[in-house]
């Protein structure tokens, strides 16, 4: 299926591995030209040199450096001629206890989850609209919608964004002029986040990382973890003319583990 938005630009954030790649695989199949940015420079020219090998009529840029700072920000957006799809995606804050978090934790942990995000769309979708097409695609997480206890900064961070989605997304000055912002929640998948999530909890059980891995994958209905490439299918597909009627969505991609109706 032609997606029909080759020729487009989009910034893709924490971009180097894992759902951000796929989301910059997906894009860059479609014909999309990306600029992809992450902090580790040999997995963000490794992703480069990989996505121009497979699409080389598509351009890709490349920009090192923190996209949760104003500088980072700022060479990011300056690499692209214009941002047609912007890709929010940050890693997210650690687990704990709140009861161990200063303010400074939790500054931390909104700045990087909820602020960002928000920075990045007030430099883009108003141009987004004026050239009458814009996506916006936030990558939260599935504890947005059924929280987990030792996930509070991320739980109150994306939360936060989620909100200011709803009603950004809502404004006719946007909506009615060809933007959508949508937030994609991700559950289970096999990233090295997940890998060192695994990690952890093998080490605080006295079990072993596949005793840990085999119990969480049965606790999802399709009976494994999602992969990058699944997650940045439904990303490019959201990008695209053809689901340009959904907009201020959170859209739950978990293999059926969040258990409610709604």
């Amino acid at each position: 299926m032609d997606l029909g938005i080759s020729g487009k630009w989009a910034l893709v954030c924490g971009a180097s591995k894992g759902l951000g790649l796929g989301c910059a695989q997906a894009l860059a199949a479609e014909g999309v030209h990306v600029v992809i940015t992450a902090r580790g420079e040999a997995n963000l020219l490794a992703a480069a040199a990989e996505l121009r090998a497979r699409h080389p009529g598509v351009e890709v840029r490349t920009v090192v450096g923190d996209i949760g700072t104003a500088e980072g920000r700022a060479a990011a957006l300056a690499a692209a001629p214009q941002v047609d799809i912007l890709v929010n995606n940050a890693g997210g804050p650690p687990t704990g206890d709140f009861r161990d978090w200063d303010r400074e934790t939790w500054l931390r942990a909104i700045d990087a989850n909820m602020l960002t995000p928000i920075e990045l769309m007030k430099a883009t979708v108003d141009a987004m609209a004026a050239r009458g097409y814009g996506r916006v695609l936030n990558i939260t997480s599935g504890a947005v919608k059924a929280p987990i206890d030792i996930l509070g900064l991320s739980n109150g961070a994306r939360s936060g964004l989620t909100g200011f989605v709803a009603g950004l997304a809502r404004q006719k000055a946007l909506a009615g002029r060809g933007v959508t912002l949508n937030n994609l929640l991700p559950g289970a998948f096999d990233t090295d986040r997940l890998q060192l999530t695994l990690a952890k909890a093998a080490a605080q059980s006295g079990r072993d990382v596949e005793a840990v891995a085999g119990a969480r994958r049965a606790g999802i209905p399709a009976g494994r973890f999602g992969v990058p490439a699944e997650f940045g299918a439904l990303c490019a597909f959201l990008c695209s003319p053809l689901a340009g009627y959904i907009n201020g969505q959170n859209l739950l991609i978990d293999g059926g583990a969040y258990p409610g109706t709604f």
